[in-house]
């Protein structure tokens, strides 16, 4: 398993951005899968899709969390590249087989495509205007390559916040699925204690646009990291809009999960449900 291997390697010395994507590659690799360069004008973002996946009318898009961020409280990582990439695990994971996978920016890239990349944008700036831009603009690409007509968004940990936003200003998204998600990042902040972040847009902020939308969240009961009440603060948000004849959230609570157990051993079977 890739959260074995890395993990072990965590525990000895932490990998370099170089060797974690590496890993990450190798691993999906032996999936079948293959990695794919998204460039953009700002930014150029690290896509992963399954080497068999041709046209689909509908498409799964995952979106990893924030990744390495921070090497403590007070140090900022030099790439925040995931030592264990949980919602690649999920995409493979994915009982539709018709998902892809995206990086955050400044994940997996090294050299010229690291262009752009600063610690603000994994610190306070994670959900910054120009990084959903960025990240729209390889949806795009996805879209295209694909020949997708709609999507649907499946965010973990902080890129359920990016899948929220994203699918706040686009037209073409018939689901958002979170795991784990950051979907109100003020609440978030103040109960671990964190700055602002100032930089970064609010998906509780973008209700109005989102209270349409048919929406799965799938929350552990020992979750420390995002606790189930971000995803209140968020619900609230949602419910404050009151929208007639909007479809409600489905909200499934995992007691047993946290914020990475169990959810890639479950997953063939809970994506099942937003399929």
């Amino acid at each position: 398993m890739l959260a074995g291997a890395l993990a072990l390697l965590a525990g000895c010395a932490l990998p370099s951005p170089e060797t974690r994507s590496a890993n990450a590659l190798a691993w999906a690799a032996q999936q079948g899968w293959a990695a794919r360069l998204l460039p953009g004008p700002v930014f150029d973002i690290q896509a992963f899709v399954p080497a068999g996946l041709k046209r689909v009318d509908r498409l799964t898009v995952y979106i990893e969390g924030d990744g390495l961020a921070w090497l403590d409280s007070h140090t900022p990582s030099f790439a925040p590249t995931p030592t264990d990439p949980l919602a690649l695990r999920l995409a493979v994971a994915d009982a539709g087989a018709r998902a892809v996978y995206l990086a955050r920016p400044c994940q997996y890239t090294v050299g010229p495509a690291f262009k752009s990349c600063h610690p603000r944008y994994w610190g306070s700036h994670r959900f910054a205007p120009e990084l959903i831009a960025a990240m729209d603009q390889a949806v795009d690409q996805l879209k295209t390559a694909y020949g997708a007509h709609e999507l649907v968004l499946v965010g973990y940990s902080g890129g359920a916040a990016v899948a929220a936003l994203l699918a706040a200003r686009r037209g073409d998204v018939r689901a958002l699925v979170t795991v784990a998600g950051t979907l109100d990042t003020a609440r978030w902040a103040q109960q671990q204690r964190l700055s602002p972040l100032d930089g970064s847009l609010n998906p509780s902020a973008a209700a109005a646009r989102l209270a349409s939308l048919p929406q799965w969240h799938f929350v552990g009961g020992q979750d420390k990291v995002v606790p189930a009440s971000v995803l209140t603060a968020y619900l609230d948000a949602l419910a404050a809009q009151n929208r007639h004849g909007a479809p409600a959230p489905v909200v499934q609570r995992m007691p047993d999960f946290d914020h990475r157990c169990c959810w890639a051993q479950a997953w063939p079977d809970l994506s099942r449900s937003f399929e």
